[in-house]
């Protein structure tokens, strides 16, 4: 039960500060996208609001083996820059410029969103069942180094 009440608080937060801060507009941010147009650094103060928050959730990660609800912390993730990762960053960044929109705002979103954002929800959920297939069919293809 705690560990529901946990997740919906956070939830709301982070869902609050998506919309606050200007997240959920996808023209606020194509505008911080487009770095040699019409420029909004606006967003800039977003990503280091989120960025400090997390590199002190880090430390006091790594001095703790269980979350506050007493369950198991799971290992870091890896650091390895490998071709997953690069391609995925890459389609990440590509469906972000856009439709302006990635997953968490899209999900903050849901209430107010219009035709435009449930056609980016419906390629989105799409794609993330599509993936695990096409991820194993490339691997078959073109192994890993």
């Amino acid at each position: 039960m705690l560990r529901h009440i946990i997740a919906l608080i956070a939830g709301g937060l982070f869902g609050s500060g998506l919309f606050l801060s200007g997240m959920t507009n996808t023209a606020k941010v194509q505008g911080w996208l487009d770095v040699f147009g019409d420029w909004d650094p606006t967003l800039a103060f977003v990503m280091g609001g989120a960025m400090i928050p997390m590199a002190l959730a880090w430390l006091v990660r790594n001095r703790r083996v269980t979350a506050l609800t007493g369950a198991p912390l799971p290992p870091p993730a890896s650091s390895e820059i490998d071709r997953k990762l690069v391609v995925g960053s890459v389609l990440f960044g590509m469906g972000w410029g856009l439709a302006g929109l990635c997953p968490g705002p899209t999900i903050a979103a849901l209430s107010y969103g219009g035709p435009g954002l449930y056609v980016f929800l419906a390629a989105m959920l799409t794609g993330m069942l599509v993936a695990p297939s096409l991820r194993a069919r490339l691997d078959r293809a073109v192994p890993a180094e």
